[in-house]
């Protein structure tokens, strides 16, 4: 399972002249907390480059009721671009963790440069793969695994984001633990494929045993190794 994108995101794989490019297809526009960037189902072709803060990526299930979050993107993330090169309805919601700004390039603009830009077309390729492939693990993932493996697996990753993302560790002193995710417990349902109430018995499993402690929108992991093991099944 993998939520976070690609460890080398688009913007930072540019060389500086390819950025530089790249940036002045666009403009630069700020969201509001929750706004949304892209919205599943739009016909909309332009893409967006996250510059500052975090998104997160979700689709609705085809039962209409359940939100899955997918994935969240931080800066230097290219996002919408498979509707921008196959024409077709946006097929997940991006929305603002958060104040965040980006570069939005028009779908047109976006196509040309990939033509007469076989490097940098390239890199989108890639990662497309990326999260074909990641899309992949998930979906093996929900077939294979229990809620608290699969809980034990994102609290795991998301722990371990670098000290700028959205669930950074916090900074060292009297009672500090291993690491916080900042999430409540309807938006860590969402980000496994479960309910709610399975997420909420699973945490007590996990409070009982000592491995975490929770609040409001927070869960501290208290022991990350034995976290960690929980996770271990689905690893290859």
């Amino acid at each position: 399972m993998g939520l976070l994108g690609d460890e080398l995101a688009f913007g930072r794989a540019l060389t500086a002249s390819e950025y530089e490019s790249v940036m002045a297809l666009g403009h630069r526009k700020e969201y509001a907390a929750d706004a949304p960037l892209l919205t599943e189902g739009d016909r909309t072709g332009h893409v967006v480059i996250v510059l500052r803060g975090w998104v997160t990526v979700s689709h609705v299930t085809d039962r209409g009721a359940t939100r899955l979050i997918l994935g969240l993107r931080g800066p230097g993330e290219l996002l919408g671009e498979m509707a921008a090169l196959d024409q077709h309805p946006r097929s997940a919601t991006v929305r603002a963790l958060g104040t965040v700004e980006a570069s939005v390039i028009g779908g047109d603009a976006f196509r040309r440069f990939l033509a007469t830009h076989p490097r940098v077309s390239g890199l989108v390729i890639r990662q497309l793969t990326f999260r074909l492939r990641s899309a992949d693990q998930e979906r093996s993932a929900l077939a294979s695994l229990t809620v608290l493996q699969r809980l034990a697996s994102r609290l795991t990753e998301l722990a371990r984001t670098a000290p700028t993302g959205p669930y950074a560790p916090p900074a060292p002193g009297p009672g500090a633990t291993d690491a916080v995710v900042h999430l409540a417990q309807d938006e860590l349902a969402a980000t496994v494929g479960a309910t709610r109430e399975a997420v909420a018995k699973a945490l007590r499993l996990l409070r009982t045993q000592e491995i975490v402690r929770t609040g409001t929108r927070r869960v501290e992991i208290l022991d990350p190794a034995l976290l960690a093991l929980l996770a271990e099944g689905h690893r290859e």
